[in-house]
């Protein structure tokens, strides 16, 4: 049974976000001045078969952390898309 998982995965704490900041910047000259703060991210849909959630959460944390993200500079949380 094929199983929709949604990976989002953003900057870990404390690390800069250079998109994030030049789009705050240019929210606030744009007159959106009660933004404090902007972060990127993304999310990406993955379809796994595999029957036992726990197997598929287990062989998502392999792909995260082998290709989907870096474990370096990003964080990442993974849940069943609904």
């Amino acid at each position: 049974m094929s199983t929709t998982y949604r990976v989002t995965i953003t900057r870990k704490e404390g690390l800069s976000d250079p998109e994030g900041a030049t789009s705050r910047k240019a929210l606030v000259d744009l007159g959106f001045t009660e933004v404090e703060d902007v972060s990127f991210g993304r999310i990406i849909t993955v379809v796994v078969d595999e029957d036992d959630p726990d197997r598929a959460r287990q062989r998502l944390d392999e792909m995260c952390s082998k290709l989907l993200a870096n474990p370096v500079m990003e964080q990442y949380s993974v849940e069943a898309a609904t």
